[in-house]
C-alpha cells in the first residue's frame, strides 16, 4: 500500500497525499511554505482522495491565495533578517524575564534560551522556563505576552479558563495578544 504520493491538482499544483493512521476522515491542509497536504485515512484509496480534492478546489484555491499573502509577509523579513547573536538574545530574554517576574511576583527555577523550531516558550512541571532565542525578532509586547503566558504557567500548569483568566490580568486581552502572536509567528519558526 502506497504511504504517500505527490499528485498534480489541475488550478492548485503539486499536492502531498499521507496514508495517516490517525485519520478518520480526509483532511485537507493548507500552510504557509508547505503547500496541501492531505491526510488520507485507511479505507479510503488514493484514487477517491484525489477526487474528493478535485472537488474541494474551489476551497483550496481560497486558501492557497490567503497562504500566499501571508507568505510574501514574512518572507521579507525570512530574507532580510539577520542572524540572531545568542548571547545578545539570551541577555535580552532574561532581563525581561527577571523583570516581568519581579513586577507581576513570580518566581521560576531555572530559565533556558534555546533555538527551537516550535515552540516560542514553555513551562516544566518543575518551574524551569525555556524561551526561544527568535522571541528577540518579535515586538516587545508579544516578547511580555510570551513571556508571561509561561510566567503565568507557574501558577497554572494547563490552558483552562482560569488561566486565560489569569494572564488576562497581566496582559489584557490574552487572545487578541494571541492571535496576532500566530502571525508574526508563521516567519519565526
Amino acid at each position: 500500500m502506497i504511504k504517500s504520493a505527490i499528485i498534480e491538482i489541475d488550478g492548485v499544483g503539486p499536492v502531498l497525499f499521507d496514508r495517516s493512521r490517525r485519520a478518520r476522515h480526509l483532511n485537507i491542509t493548507v500552510k504557509p511554505f508547505k503547500g496541501v497536504r492531505v491526510a488520507v485515512p485507511h479505507g479510503l484509496s488514493f484514487k477517491r482522495a484525489e477526487e474528493i480534492v478535485y472537488s474541494r478546489v474551489i476551497w483550496i484555491q481560497k486558501h492557497l491565495n490567503r497562504m500566499k499573502q501571508v507568505e510574501q509577509k514574512y518572507e521579507a523579513v525570512l530574507n532580510n533578517s539577520i542572524d540572531i547573536d545568542r548571547a545578545k538574545a539570551r541577555e535580552k530574554l532574561i532581563n525581561k524575564l527577571n523583570e516581568l517576574a519581579e513586577k507581576h511576583g513570580f518566581v521560576y527555577n531555572k530559565v533556558f534560551i534555546r533555538n527551537q523550531k516550535t515552540r516560542l516558550g514553555s513551562c516544566s512541571s518543575k518551574n524551569n522556563i525555556n524561551l526561544n532565542m527568535k522571541l528577540v525578532r518579535l515586538p516587545d509586547e508579544l516578547i511580555d505576552y510570551v513571556i508571561l503566558h509561561e510566567l503565568v504557567h507557574l501558577k497554572i500548569k494547563n490552558h483552562s479558563k482560569s488561566f486565560w483568566a489569569e494572564l488576562d490580568k497581566f496582559v489584557g486581552d490574552a487572545k487578541a495578544l494571541r492571535s496576532k502572536l500566530r502571525e508574526h509567528q508563521l516567519g519565526l519558526i
